[in-house]
């Protein structure tokens, strides 16, 4: 007599908390600022998640020097005080929750902090950003977005650090920006905000492209 024997029946794998996807923590605003105060890497703050920033490379750190170097010394002769700020200070952006860092920024005459933080700026008049392949499409898109939301954001100038090439996004009014760009040493880039003018060669001194 021949007897049916049963198909092998496959076992569902027993089920593993370890391997569950975690979900990502969210951070209140000041959580966030505690950590950043004790980290040794920067991260920026939206909306309650917590990014880590890519690393900078040598080109970036030369560029981000040089144009600061040049506004300082540019507005040095203006009749207004304007502060030339690095890539330490955290930009606040309250209407989406954001707290970024730029490579570089001018603010006119007087710095204004969220709730009176000092680690907070709301108030930037020129925002400097050294492009990158991992960062460039944040920062022409949902980075500039969010920089908008700020009244007094003027102008936006790109620098790329792999070609010579520069743009420039200037606020003509509430809602309408003009774009410059430029792609020669020879050129020279008008930042209408401030009323001064930099030169791209000096801008890519030092810099191999």
């Amino acid at each position: 007599m021949l007897i049916a024997k049963a198909a092998n029946t496959p076992r569902s794998a027993p089920s593993n908390p370890k391997r569950a996807k975690r979900v990502a923590k969210k951070y209140s605003l000041a959580d966030y600022l505690r950590k950043e105060d004790k980290a040794l890497e920067k991260h920026e703050f939206h909306n309650g998640n917590v990014k880590l920033m890519a690393g900078g490379t040598l080109n970036h750190d030369l560029i981000s020097q040089n144009i600061s170097f040049e506004l300082r010394k540019a507005t040095e002769i203006l009749d207004k005080q304007y502060l030339i700020l690095g890539s330490n200070i955290k930009i606040y952006i309250a209407e989406h929750n954001r707290a970024l860092y730029a490579d570089a920024l001018v603010v006119c005459e007087k710095p204004d902090f969220w709730e009176g933080n000092s680690l907070l700026l709301t108030n930037p008049l020129l925002i400097v950003e050294v492009l990158s392949r991992s960062t460039q499409t944040f920062d022409r898109g949902d980075k500039f977005s969010y920089y908008r939301t700020l009244p007094s954001f003027c102008e936006y100038v790109l620098i790329s650090q792999e070609e010579c090439s520069v743009e420039t996004w200037f606020r003509q009014e509430p809602t309408l920006w003009r774009e410059t760009t430029l792609n020669t040493l020879n050129d020279v880039l008008p930042l209408r905000s401030l009323g001064v003018s930099i030169a791209l060669s000096d801008i890519y001194t030092n810099i191999n492209l």
